[in-house]
Parts: C-alpha cells; sequence; structure tokens
C-alpha cells in the first residue's frame, strides 16, 4: 500500500534518492539506537564472528555497517543508492568495497554472503518480493537474513519516514506500508525460515531523548526479522 493514502501529516514528500541526500548531515545522529542497533543486539541465532562475510543492503551511512564490525564481521560489503550517503560510509573505512546500485538488484555474486542485512529500507520499495528472492540469491545456504524496519503502525497512522532539512522543514520520503503478513509471504517464496523476530516500543528510554512522543508510548515503532535459509 502506498502511504499517501494514510498521510495526515502532508509534509513535502521526495523520493528516496534525493530525501536521503538531504537527510545525510545529520543522519547519524537523527536516528536512534533504539530504533535498530537495540534491536540487532537482542539476536541470539547468528554468532557473529562466525560471519566470514556480510552484506549491508542499503548501507547508507554506515552506521549499521559499524555496528556490525564491532561484533566481530570480517568481511564487510556496502550496497545503497545514494551517493552522498556512501561517501560518509567509505569515511568510516569498515567496508571491503561499496557499491551504487538497488538492493533488489545487486549483481553480487550468487551464494557469496553468510549474512545479508537491511536496515530502515524496506518501506521505501513497492514490494518485499524482490527483496527477499535478492537476499536468497546472494546469501549461502544456512545463511543467514536480518531485516530491521520502521513498524507498520506508525505508517498506517500517519506518521511517515520524515527528516528536518537546514530550515527545519519536516520533509518526507516516499514511502510504502508493508504488514508482517507480507514479510511472511514473501519469504516462503522464497528458501527463508524465521528464526527470530523482535518489536521495538516506544518507552522511557525513547521519551528521554524524545518526550513529545509521550502520547505515543508503549506503541510498536521497529521490527527486526531473523531469516535463515534453508
Amino acid at each position: 500500500m502506498d502511504f499517501a493514502d494514510f498521510d495526515n501529516r502532508h509534509y513535502p514528500t521526495v523520493s528516496v534518492r534525493q530525501g536521503y541526500r538531504k537527510w545525510v548531515s545529520t543522519y547519524d545522529d537523527s536516528v536512534y539506537d533504539e530504533m535498530d542497533l537495540d534491536l540487532l543486539a537482542k539476536i541470539k541465532k547468528i554468532y557473529w564472528t562466525k560471519m566470514a562475510k556480510a552484506v549491508d543492503l542499503a548501507c547508507g551511512t554506515g552506521r549499521t555497517g559499524a555496528w556490525l564490525k564491532r561484533q566481530g564481521i570480517r568481511e564487510l560489503d556496502g550496497i545503497d543508492i545514494t551517493p552522498e550517503m556512501m561517501d560518509n560510509a567509505k569515511e568510516k573505512k569498515i567496508y571491503r568495497q561499496l557499491v551504487h546500485g538497488d538492493i533488489r538488484n545487486t549483481k553480487f555474486a550468487d551464494n557469496t554472503y553468510d549474512l545479508a542485512v537491511c536496515s530502515l529500507a524496506n518501506e521505501h520499495i513497492p514490494s518485499l518480493d524482490p527483496l527477499y528472492k535478492e537476499a536468497d540469491r546472494i546469501v549461502v545456504k544456512n545463511g543467514y537474513f536480518v531485516i530491521v524496519g520502521y513498524h507498520p503502525f506508525f505508517l498506517l497512522n500517519g506518521i511517515p519516514t520524515h527528516f528536518n532539512d537546514e530550515e527545519g522543514k519536516s520533509i518526507s520520503i516516499h514511502s510504502y506500508i508493508h504488514l508482517m503478513s507480507d514479510h511472511v509471504q514473501a519469504a516462503f517464496k522464497n528458501s527463508w525460515q524465521l528464526q527470530e523476530m523482535y518489536e521495538r516500543i516506544v518507552d522511557q528510554e525513547w521519551l528521554k531523548k524524545k518526550p513529545q512522543w509521550e502520547i505515543y508510548c508503549n506503541k510498536p515503532i521497529s521490527f527486526i526479522f531473523v531469516w535463515q535459509k534453508k
């Protein structure tokens, strides 16, 4: 479903590439660890140091990649459609290679990676099927695909992925709504079996950083799926 049908804030909306190009200077500071990194830290099934080769799909500024390297990932590649975000990722010096491209058609070789991670990006593609299919193609047998996302609860309630530009004006990035069942169906069409799933709610730790979100207390803000290729 296109988010536009649910939008109740009516911020100016820009394309994914244009939006992240404008957001790049403040992205790392405006996305809280509670949104995604805390969820990654909950994973129990994956032994990070055994993941010899991993790929960061929609790597952005390298924020997720930096976390993965701290866990002991040895060889890490990244791909993104926004060159300005990738410039920041390159400065972190954590990637073996960085590729400008589409996460649904990466051009990486078949059966290359022990682990593929996609964080806070799936809401920007109209269909999940190509993403899950591509991850299936590039991940080895018994490897993992981890996907972290902005919770559809917020999108269904009219709150888009957005940021403040240099003038302080809120800008929305074009998004789509994927229900949890959409992820499950896309995964089952390929070789993925669910190993773990968690959801993050807006809790007191979150409210310490963003007290104006009191009205969203105990509402789900993000989620994580851990799939294994069988």
